[in-house]
């Protein structure tokens, strides 16, 4: 399978984990719920590294990135990124974190001195023009995953913070992995423990933010392993396989695509049809980011 259908796959199952993530993140709290998530996926990407001896792959040198890679892209980019949802819902979260791949392209702006002209310009205003409309007007007010909790401000902050640090999370893990000797499963599951402790750290000094705002449940235990293993286990696997195949900024747009593969999604959960500016404001988003990184076949 080629690096683009990796990455399509990739964020097909954030679309769906996303859906399952809304209930149990709202019921723990965005810290906790990472916490939880981190603590399973873990385990899952540890116990099959061990399995198939892919940890042996692993050395000293690769360590270090992988673990900063973690810290940038998974503990603080998801967390950021349920605060987000908790306040704004999955749909307008999916359309933010989908400016990640525009933060992709102006990164390598800056790291390889390239030029942001003409069509790439254009695309960059697309995605920003699309992310607003979509999430300004985007709303059909009977749903209740539509509304806002709190500061629109702050959510739009989460969101973008969120999509920026995927972004840099995956650009330190770009160099590992291209060596084309790491083992994805291995290098997931260092990522996600180096997340997992700073997690437990905070959990530790019992910052406010890091409780819990309810107990845990077996139900909710069970749906954040399900959405771990589709989003995190599988998911994050599939983007690191597809960067050791691929460009960094060809896998950030197939993975964009997360926000219009939740339309649908939504549409057959909630029987409500997302409305003409959802649409709109995804597809884009979607166009704008194929502009920023030069992609000819739309």
């Amino acid at each position: 399978m080629g690096y683009e259908w990796l990455a399509l796959a990739s964020a097909s199952l954030w679309a769906v984990a996303a859906l399952i993530s809304v209930t149990p993140a709202r019921h723990l709290g965005a810290f906790a719920y990472s916490r939880w998530r981190m603590f399973l996926v873990t385990l899952m990407l540890g116990t099959m590294s061990l399995f198939t001896g892919g940890w042996q792959t692993l050395s000293t040198s690769t360590l270090p990135l992988l673990a900063l890679s973690g810290l940038v892209g998974i503990f603080i980019g998801d967390t950021a990124l349920f605060a987000c949802m908790n306040r704004l819902g999955p749909r307008r979260s999916g359309l933010l974190f989908s400016c990640h791949a525009l933060f992709s392209a102006l990164l390598g702006l800056w790291l390889f001195n390239e030029q942001l002209t003409g069509w790439r310009l254009l695309g960059a205003l697309l995605v920003f023009s699309g992310v607003m409309l979509a999430i300004l007007f985007g709303r059909r007010s009977s749903s209740a995953w539509e509304q806002i909790r709190g500061s629109l401000a702050v959510g739009i902050g989460l969101g973008l913070t969120a999509a920026l640090c995927q972004s840099v999370g995956a650009i330190i893990a770009k160099p590992v992995m291209m060596s084309g000797e790491v083992d994805a499963v291995s290098a997931s599951g260092i990522r996600m423990g180096s997340a997992l402790l700073a997690h437990c750290a905070l959990r530790l000094v019992r910052l406010p933010l890091a409780m819990p705002l309810k107990p845990v449940t077996p139900r909710i235990l069970g749906m954040i392993a399900v959405n771990g293993f589709l989003a995190m286990a599988l998911g994050m696997t599939l983007i690191l396989v597809a960067l050791r195949e691929g460009e960094v900024g060809m896998v950030a747009i197939l993975s964009s695509t997360t926000p219009v593969i939740l339309l649908p999604l939504l549409w057959w959960h909630s029987g409500e049809r997302p409305s003409a500016a959802a649409w709109g404001g995804a597809l884009l988003a979607t166009l704008g980011t194929a502009l920023v990184l030069g992609v000819s076949t739309l």
